[in-house]
């Protein structure tokens, strides 16, 4: 299983994953810049914030009312905007690609 995580910059990270774990938790084991993941994957404070890339949006479960919420509270959301933590990795999600923000704090 791989996940591909891409900075603002451009730069590439393509990591292992192991399947039932957050993609947010798989970017932090691979010290994945960008993805602090300060509430340890509670869903309460937006710094795992992502774009998921347009290829794989339909592929991903929709976004929970909890989720919505704290990413009305983040920086730089677009309408691809995911919480990396809210997002666990599964057989079918081999090869998302997730791009990170500029910043995750103000």
């Amino acid at each position: 299983m791989k996940i591909v995580y891409i900075e603002h910059n451009g730069k590439e990270h393509v990591v292992d994953a192991t399947v039932g774990k957050s993609v947010m938790q798989t970017a932090l084991d691979h010290a994945v810049p960008g993805i602090l993941g300060d509430c340890g994957g509670a869903c309460s404070c937006g710094t795992c914030h992502c774009y998921v890339d347009a290829a794989w949006e339909s592929r991903l479960p929709p976004k929970t009312e909890d989720e919505e919420l704290m990413l009305e509270g983040t920086l730089h959301t677009e309408a691809n905007s995911r919480l990396s933590c809210q997002i666990q990795v599964t057989p079918e999600i081999d090869g998302l690609m997730m791009r990170l923000p500029s910043s995750q704090v103000l």
